[in-house]
């Protein structure tokens, strides 16, 4: 740690080309990269870190300046200042700030279906009022089970979970199996817990919460990849309002980006053959999609 910086966990993939650093989503952890990461090196310098409060990184107060020095803090200490951030759904959204803060060093950013709940105006056919007061418990439900203590049989428990969503969207068991592992970590009292903890989720959820993203993809000067999930996750539990209410959401969502991409020529949109869990789902896609926008 220096001052409001910590030293993030770093997993270094290898490769010679230009560099990459890979940032993940909320509540995930750089094993989310273990499938993609190797179809990179193939012409870029991999780097992955655990943001602050996941997986193996220290937490802290979790508040946008602090958490982009970090990131700049990894990058000078690899040698590498002017790497490419790629980010997924939060990681995303990093991406594009991070871009934006360093925009003579950085060559552009990579945001991979990192595009929040979206506006209610952006939910096609169905009421903002009546969107925004879903969206209030969707928030609740997103940190709902952060910080949570888990016995030995909890874990038993939290991994056969992974199982059921292996069998269920043909995610490789052992791609699950390690993020769960990297993000429980044994505190001092000696009970497991799931990180990022309560006070970090809900701080994290505070610091993006009021960003206008579409706001910021306009300011980037620099070229833009922005990959959109083109599939829902399917809905296993959950009210029964969700499903519809995504689906409206991809429809203007894709509206949203496509009129984006028709306005601002820096700006590439990329469509992925995968959920919103497309690191593990269809690794080659995204891969190929990065690997395309960086030639």
């Amino acid at each position: 740690m220096t001052g409001d910086r910590f030293a993030l966990a770093v997993h270094e993939h290898g490769g010679e080309g230009p560099p990459l650093i890979l940032l993940h989503g909320a509540g995930r952890t750089l094993a989310d990269w273990a499938a993609v990461a190797p179809l990179l090196v193939v012409r870029h310098r991999v780097l992955s870190v655990d943001l602050r409060g996941h997986g193996r990184s220290p937490s802290g107060p979790w508040r946008l300046p602090e958490v982009l020095g970090d990131i700049e803090q990894v990058l000078t200490a690899h040698g590498i200042p002017g790497a490419l951030p790629v980010g997924h759904s939060l990681g995303g959204m990093l991406a594009v700030l991070y871009a934006l803060e360093h925009p003579d060093v950085t060559p552009g950013a990579v945001d991979l279906d990192g595009f929040g709940w979206g506006r209610p105006d952006q939910y096609v056919g169905l009421d903002p009022d009546v969107v925004a007061g879903h969206l209030v418990k969707m928030r609740e439900l997103s940190v709902a089970g952060q910080g949570r203590e888990l016995s030995a049989e909890g874990l038993k428990d939290l991994l056969a979970e992974q199982r059921e969503i292996s069998d269920r969207l043909g995610i490789p068991y052992e791609l699950l199996e390690a993020g769960v592992l990297r993000a429980v970590r044994r505190r001092d009292d000696g009970a497991l817990e799931v990180r990022p903890g309560r006070r970090d989720a809900l701080q994290m959820l505070g610091a993006v919460a009021g960003l206008d993203l579409f706001a910021l993809f306009r300011r980037m000067t620099t070229p833009l990849l922005l990959g959109r999930a083109r599939r829902a996750v399917p809905a296993v539990t959950g009210p029964d309002w969700f499903e519809p209410m995504m689906a409206a959401y991809a429809k203007g969502l894709a509206r949203d980006l496509a009129a984006l991409a028709e306005e601002r020529e820096q700006v590439t949109v990329a469509g992925i053959d995968a959920t919103h869990a497309m690191l593990l789902e269809n690794p080659r896609a995204v891969a190929d999609a990065v690997l395309a926008f960086t030639a």
